[in-house]
């Protein structure tokens, strides 16, 4: 299946982040673009694969085991940046390299005893409501022990997503800081997940070295199945 425009919008989030790593005095081998999928078909991540893609994102788990398991010749690193429920992590942990959305401890202990060792991020709620996805910053430590005292758990940093009710750059500059705590804990866990089509320039000036990108390189996504 042809999907007309991928290579161009692919190359221009390309050089968009090589460019915005070169006004933030940064490498951008330091960083790491997943494109997120959602919604969009097995054969357009083929198709990104074949455009040189390795890292694919998806959020939701039933949607990201079928993908995994379709393209598994591809050799894909797939990284799951939803909410995981925890009586789906099991599952979840046969496909993921990577899971950006660690937010309680039930989820880390459901993780723990995996037959494989997973790229593990602490998600941050960046607002004042419970609501949303990520621990309340207060309880950021005491789950990054958990974390790492998880066998099948490897603590690579942090991930959260700016509210659209601010600006992008302050909630970035906050998720800096506590960044810098997690590596108080283990100088390693130095990943920073954020930025998306609409704010990764500004993750990027504010240490983002995972990049979780879609529509800007898949186009408009179709209607969920």
């Amino acid at each position: 299946m042809a999907f007309p425009g991928l290579s161009d919008r692919l190359e221009t989030v390309r050089a968009g982040i090589a460019d915005a790593c070169r006004q933030a005095n940064r490498d951008p081998a330091e960083t790491t673009l997943i494109v997120v999928t959602k919604f969009h078909p097995a054969s357009l991540v083929a198709a990104l694969a074949g455009l040189g893609v390795r890292d694919v994102g998806e959020n939701r788990h039933q949607e990201a085991q079928q993908k995994a398991e379709e393209l598994a010749q591809l050799g894909l690193n797939w990284h799951f940046v939803g909410q995981l429920q925890t009586k789906k992590a099991r599952q979840a942990a046969r496909y993921a390299h990577a899971i950006h959305s660690i937010d309680r401890e039930r989820l880390v202990d459901a993780l723990a005893e995996g037959d494989r060792v997973i790229d593990a991020f602490v998600q941050i709620n960046l607002t004042d409501d419970p609501g949303r996805g990520g621990v309340a910053p207060a309880d950021l430590e005491p789950l990054a022990e958990r974390v790492l005292a998880a066998p099948a758990l490897r603590l690579r940093g942090v991930m959260a997503v700016a509210p659209l009710e601010e600006e992008p750059a302050r909630a970035f500059e906050r998720l800096a800081g506590y960044s810098a705590r997690v590596r108080a804990l283990d100088p390693s866990a130095s990943a920073i997940s954020a930025g998306m089509t609409h704010d990764y320039r500004e993750a990027i000036a504010h240490g983002a070295t995972h990049l979780r990108i879609g529509s800007a390189i898949t186009g408009n996504r179709p209607e969920p199945r």
